[in-house]
């Protein structure tokens, strides 16, 4: 059974779902002929232009202008004409991928970005392509665009998505509650204390680790310098060498410093509450090890939903300012019950179990 794993690579999140899907199935799906794709690179050179800096241009330059983007296409008066346009856009600058999908052939195409499965379902529509198609929605929150006429089953992360998805006009029956799916890193049991001395922090110390995506955005030198004299910090610049070499010149006290890193999963596991931005991927994450997410810097739009979404649950902090988040490190800091309740909301939303579930779609 042929089964592809397509994303888009405009900004980690998507990536990371795909990945953890392709690597679950790699390893307990020996019957399965996988492919995992990145669509953009079959895509137009304007198009990928677009998505690799013309997106991260406005999330990090003109978010205002992204989020009346984000409006105006969800908006029910604005919403089908806008809709339209970018069907048609999207064919015609991915033209190539769409020839792929026709070549392979595929049983199941599972997608974790809405212009991959709109592709694919326009083609199930014309009888071009006959494959099962599974949409993973990577944000807690739901836009119009990943509804699709052909898609056959939408893979949600709590049931506040479902109910958007119903009133959408998806059937129930093609719904299927099993949370973002991650790495299993972040499953794994660590030792804090064995942690602590590899870090080079005292395991005893509230923790708290500083980490807003691969560009390290927003003001993580700010807060490193505000809480330091209070908790220990971890601040992981990531992609960002102007931000790890300003700090590692400020030497701050309590405040350790990571570049590019793929042991975040340790990291998490050594600390008590999250600064970070709100990316789907990113708070399933921080749910499965119980972190206690502050949330900053949210996009206008899909992070800006996660935000109240989570909200309802009890889940997460959005803080206006620096103070606030001072105010709220020390009030966890000081307080082991409110974080001893936080971390039970988190537990009571947090899906394990997410890569499996969507594992058993496949039949």
């Amino acid at each position: 059974m042929k089964v592809l794993i397509t994303y888009v690579s405009a900004g980690a999140g998507h990536r990371k779902a795909a990945e953890a899907i392709y690597n679950f199935l790699k390893e307990n799906r020996q019957d399965l002929d996988l492919k995992l794709v990145d669509a953009l690179p079959f895509a137009s050179p304007v198009f990928r232009f677009c998505y690799n800096w013309g997106y991260p241009f406005l999330v990090h330059y003109a978010a205002w202008l992204w989020g009346f983007f984000f409006w105006i296409t969800e908006f029910g008066l604005t919403r089908w004409l806008s809709r339209k346009m970018a069907i048609l856009s999207n064919y015609f600058s991915c033209r190539k991928f769409v020839k792929y999908l026709k070549e392979e052939e595929f049983d199941y195409i599972i997608s974790t970005h809405f212009l991959n499965s709109e592709l694919a379902a326009n083609l199930k529509q014309k009888n071009k392509i006959r494959p099962k198609l599974v949409t993973v929605i990577t944000d807690f929150g739901v836009h119009p665009f990943w509804v699709s006429f052909g898609t056959d089953i939408y893979i949600a992360a709590s049931g506040l998505i479902k109910e958007a998805l119903l009133k959408m006009g998806v059937e129930e029956g093609q719904i299927k509650v099993t949370g973002i799916p991650f790495s299993p890193d972040f499953n794994k049991v660590h030792d804090r204390n064995r942690l602590a001395d590899k870090f080079g922090i005292a395991a005893d110390k509230f923790t708290v680790m500083v980490m807003t995506g691969s560009f390290g955005c927003g003001p993580l030198d700010e807060i490193a310098g505000e809480l330091c004299d209070e908790v220990q910090v971890l601040v992981v610049c990531a992609e960002n060498k102007r931000l790890f070499k300003r700090l590692k010149n400020k030497a701050y006290p309590n405040v350790k410093v990571f570049g590019f890193i793929d042991n975040v999963d340790e990291l998490m596991a050594v600390s008590d509450c999250l600064i970070t931005k709100p990316g789907g991927s990113s708070i399933a994450e921080l749910l499965d090890v119980g972190l206690v997410p502050i949330f900053i810097t949210a996009i206008p739009g899909q992070e800006a939903d996660n935000v109240k979404i989570l909200s309802t649950y009890g889940v997460g902090f959005a803080p206006k300012n620096i103070k606030q988040i001072r105010e709220l490190v020390i009030d966890l800091k000081n307080d082991p019950g409110k974080l001893k309740n936080l971390r039970n909301n988190i537990k009571a939303i947090a899906r394990p179990s997410a890569c499996r579930e969507i594992a058993d779609v496949i039949r």
